[in-house]
């Protein structure tokens, strides 16, 4: 088994990535609330041709995450985290610049590649608390960087609905001006976590998601299915971004100032579970069954989003769901046991990689279940239906993940 004790630097390193990445989602979540209805003005098209709009731009992100990923894994490997990460955060601040003073779609379109070729601050954090937790603790360490994402998610989208309100730009706006924030903030205190002696060369060979899995599987088998387990994870989870605030129109007639408060809710609960869940929950139930649970618990969840009326019914809903939290984390804890410490940025770049596969098939998939289950032309009236196909493709994710936890088993008895 690969030496795997961090040489990075102390615990206190964790909160600072917490902080970039709590900023990083703010303003994620504030342009949530808003994107649709901006797609819309822009287009001057309906809901559910909007929708199918956010698809495409959706791929067209995890198109160039898919080619860009691995490289700048592989570069994170080379050349330490810290720069990787700082990139990732300034081509954010261009992307929402951009998307803010729009004309046209296509202004959406340039955004969101810039966005996709930059954007490896996920990947690029994971490496680093990769580099600064002991193996035993990545699933709780992984956990924090997911409450990040959950106390993005209770101020962004809300301030997003209330901003857009106000004006349909201002969220975009606000949204840049966190990115430079960021960047700021890491340029001064984030310390680099990966030591120039545990640094490997740059390969264009392994710069690619095939390239790094076949490397990555010589450590151990297992990892191609963890990785697999996860892509589909993201195929399932995805739904969330691509089409949330399309359902919340098109099937419980939300407004903006509503959409954005369901968001907040998603992310209060996500913060809980990932962040307490995680530490003293988790633990208890081992990574096996914390995934089988969360799994379990997505999956209900999108059946009752389908029986949804009323507004009271959607947020015991998204209570209900909120265990899916267990899942990347712990799902991810694993599968960076699985290979050494100089190859963390690779692996995370294979995920990312293998994820934006799901990013680019999942938008224009839910987006166009969307419209064929709404609207005027729908063949059965069920806005839901995305979410519903989200579930089974989530059963798909735990059967991948509970074959390569009996590949691991075999590889060490």
């Amino acid at each position: 088994m690969p030496n795997h004790t961090p040489p990075g630097p102390d615990k206190a390193s964790l909160g600072v990535v917490f902080v970039i990445l709590l900023i990083d989602m703010l303003g994620f979540g504030l342009v949530m609330p808003v994107l649709p209805h901006l797609i819309m003005e822009l287009g001057q098209m309906r809901v559910e041709a909007a929708a199918v709009w956010a698809g495409w731009l959706g791929a067209c992100y995890a198109v160039m995450q898919f080619v860009f990923a691995p490289i700048l894994g592989s570069l994170s490997d080379r050349f330490g985290r810290r720069p990787v990460l700082l990139g990732s955060l300034l081509g954010y601040s261009i992307n929402y610049a951009i998307m803010a003073l729009a004309p046209t779609l296509w202004w959406l379109v340039l955004a969101r590649v810039i966005s996709g070729i930059t954007g490896a601050s996920w990947s690029a954090a994971y490496a680093y608390v990769a580099d600064v937790s002991p193996p035993e603790k990545r699933g709780p360490a992984f956990g924090l960087m997911g409450m990040a994402f959950g106390f993005g998610f209770i101020v962004g989208p809300a301030m997003g609905g209330l901003l857009g309100s106000i004006d349909l730009r201002l969220p975009f706006v606000a949204a840049g001006g966190l990115a430079l924030v960021n960047v700021a903030v890491g340029w001064v205190i984030l310390r680099e976590s990966l030591p120039t002696e545990h640094r490997r060369p740059f390969e264009w060979a392994r710069a690619n998601a095939l390239g790094a899995l076949a490397a990555l599987r010589l450590q151990s088998g297992a990892v191609s299915w963890f990785v697999a387990a996860l892509g589909m994870w993201q195929l399932a989870h995805v739904v969330y971004p691509a089409v949330w605030a399309f359902v919340a129109i098109a099937a419980w007639g939300l407004d903006q100032a509503e959409v954005g408060l369901t968001l907040a809710v998603v992310g209060l609960c996500s913060a809980l579970v990932q962040g307490l869940g995680l530490r003293f929950i988790a633990p208890r139930l081992g990574e096996r069954l914390a995934v089988i649970i969360g799994v379990l618990s997505f999956v209900v969840s999108a059946v009752m989003y389908g029986m949804g009326v009323s507004l009271a019914w959607i947020y015991l809903t998204i209570v209900v769901g909120s265990l899916q939290g267990f899942i990347q984390p712990s799902i991810s804890a694993i599968n960076s046991r699985a290979v050494d410490h100089a190859s963390q940025g690779e692996l995370q770049g294979a995920v990312q990689s293998v994820g934006a596969i799901a990013m680019i098939i999942g938008p224009p998939l839910y987006s166009g279940v969307l419209a064929r289950f709404s609207g005027p032309g729908a063949v059965v009236q069920l806005p839901t239906m995305p979410l519903l196909v989200a579930g089974a493709l989530a059963l798909v994710a735990l059967a991948l993940f509970l074959q390569g936890q009996a590949r691991m088993a075999s590889q060490s008895a």
